[in-house]
């Protein structure tokens, strides 16, 4: 090759480099180590379960090892700055949810990231309803039979959630006010620890999400009484929701998708949507997460930005009806 040719293929290069199509390192390079996954929650809770699903596929798509990083704490926020903070080249994501990337903004009066602009969209996975369990020991068979039970005993029942400011307690608050219950809220540090708590009967009750609740709930183990989303889950058709129950036009669930620092090639981030969606959409990989009481949803990075931003608002003013201020 002439040296002209060379300094030419020097520059379109750079060139590519600067308009982010092509990372310093060339695509074909991607990635050339193992990627690590942060999820922002202890192992054992839904996004640790839908991440682990994913991250096994994604490894083998990329050629290279994906590792789950859990960073659990302070509702999300630990793990998820830690995301926000690392280099931009694709080797580092994090499985970003309702919770760490709406909720967190909104409770905390301060966050160390900022949801929209420290991040790069990559797609959705995945979304999963909210299921309200109760212990065995609760003498309640239903939802207006728990309400019952809650009033007659106000500030005596209490309930877990996967911390203060997460959609576990968004969910649980929100059926507080619209059922006129005084329940007493107990955080955990994610849903497996309150999953335990629900099960050793130290909470009456939990309004979790599905992946975590759900094989308690098949066996036995916990009493599954309400789905918090608009329509019934294909997993336990036979538990109303909550709208069913008598508070229409309840809705809450969780959406769980993959983000990568702001600033990341992209390139990279073309190569990872299209993986990414390829596995959630995938018959083998969809069947899983219906196992675990979850859908498959993929979508733009723009339509992540989007939903972010309407739920951001949405959640803002439950946060500010409950009066939920963290520090």
């Amino acid at each position: 090759m002439s040296m002209n040719n060379k300094i030419a293929g020097v520059v379109a290069g750079a060139l590519l480099v600067a308009a982010g199509l092509m990372p310093a390192s060339g695509l074909a390079q991607y990635p050339t180590k193992p990627v690590r996954l942060i999820v922002a929650f202890p192992a054992g809770g839904s996004t640790d379960i839908i991440a682990r699903l994913v991250a096994q596929r994604l490894g083998e798509k990329l050629g290279q090892q994906v590792i789950v990083d859990n960073r659990g704490g302070a509702g999300g926020t630990i793990g998820t700055e830690i995301a926000a903070k690392a280099t931009p080249d694709g080797h580092t994501l994090t499985m970003g949810t309702t919770s760490t990337h709406v909720i967190a903004p909104a409770a905390y009066a301060k966050v160390n990231y900022d949801p929209v602009k420290d991040f790069e969209p990559i797609t959705l996975v995945a979304s999963t309803p909210y299921l309200l369990v109760l212990h065995p020991g609760v003498k309640a068979n239903n939802l207006k039979e728990f309400v019952a039970l809650a009033k007659s005993q106000p500030g005596k029942l209490n309930y877990a959630s996967a911390g203060t400011g997460s959609t576990t307690q968004l969910a649980m608050e929100m059926l507080n006010r619209a059922a006129g219950m005084d329940i007493v809220h107990i955080p955990y540090s994610g849903n497996g620890p309150a999953g335990a708590a629900a099960l050793g009967g130290q909470v009456q009750a939990l309004f979790g999400s599905m992946p975590a609740v759900l094989p308690h709930a098949q066996a036995g183990r916990l009493r599954p009484i309400a789905v918090g989303t608009s329509k019934r889950s294909p997993a336990l058709p036979n538990v109303p929701t909550v709208a069913e129950s008598g508070y229409p036009g309840f809705e809450v669930s969780l959406w769980l998708g993959f983000f990568a620092p702001k600033g990341t090639p992209k390139a990279v981030l073309s190569r990872l949507q299209k993986e990414l969606v390829a596995i959630a959409n995938s018959p083998d990989m969809a069947a899983q997460f219906e196992k675990n009481g979850a859908s498959a949803v993929t979508n733009t990075p723009a339509e992540m930005t989007a939903l972010m931003k309407t739920e951001l608002d949405k959640y803002g003013k439950v946060i500010k009806a409950a009066g939920i201020q963290l520090k």
